[in-house]
């Protein structure tokens, strides 16, 4: 598992899903500051640990270069925000998000098969990315208790949507398959199956949050809030220990 690639997966599915909900207009301009101040830092976090990672030298500059100018969006479009008490354009998350992702193609392609490789690390950034951008808008309902929950429910949507492709992904040889089919009692096979509970848990709390939000009272937005919160473990879950295995 390479850090500097699962910090910017993370920080490139976050603010990606923060251009999905801001399209809405919907949302007052706190939300997208706490979206950047949370993935802005985390792809500088990309940065720092995809400098120091093992990874060829021309990925792993391709990886620092991406992270750093998703961070570097991302942050100056904060501070921008704070300074105009202003939200800003959609755009500007979605160019973050870009940027992260041309980093990620970069460390994929390092792999074998590069496609799949490429392939693991988006997947893996747009399911922690809605899952953790959904528990976020969740508590933002405290803030404008009055808001629509249209947005909070295409968040939950877009992570039950993803979560098979995370799967199969992690599935396909050399993959999870063959960890847990290995048979000889290491320790790599309960965490193998350890990720095989990690998954089922999410695709559970998932639709357990779909189904509270379809509940009228302002509660169930709160109940929601909550799931995801366990959500975001289990999801670290089924994308860290999978990508510590294969």
């Amino acid at each position: 598992m390479d850090l500097g690639a699962t910090l910017t997966a993370w920080s490139a599915g976050g603010l990606a899903f923060a251009a999905v909900t801001g399209r809405r207009h919907l949302l007052g301009p706190g939300y997208a500051w706490l979206l950047r101040a949370v993935f802005g830092p985390l792809a500088a976090g990309g940065v720092a640990a995809a400098l120091a990672s093992d990874l060829p030298g021309g990925h792993r500059i391709g990886l620092a270069a991406g992270a750093a100018a998703a961070a570097g969006v991302s942050l100056v479009a904060l501070a921008s925000g704070l300074a105009r008490r202003a939200r800003g354009p959609v755009a500007v998350d979605a160019l973050a998000a870009a940027a992260g992702a041309a980093g990620l193609v970069a460390a994929g392609t390092a792999a074998a098969p590069a496609a799949l490789g490429v392939a693991r690390l988006l997947v893996a950034g747009a399911f922690l990315g809605a899952i953790t951008d959904a528990m976020l808008l969740g508590h933002w309902y405290l803030v404008q208790p009055g808001l629509p929950r249209a947005p909070v429910v295409e968040l939950v949507r877009a992570g039950l949507g993803i979560w098979p492709i995370e799967v199969a992904v992690m599935l396909v040889p050399p993959g999870m398959v063959g960890v847990l089919g290995s048979g000889d009692g290491t320790f790599g096979v309960l965490l193998a199956w350890t990720w095989v509970v990690s998954a089922a848990s999410t695709l559970a709390l998932l639709a357990a949050a779909r189904a509270a939000l379809r509940e009228r009272a302002y509660a169930a937005v709160m109940a929601t809030t909550g799931l995801l919160y366990l959500a975001i473990l289990t999801a670290m879950g089924t994308t860290l220990v999978s990508r510590a295995l294969v």
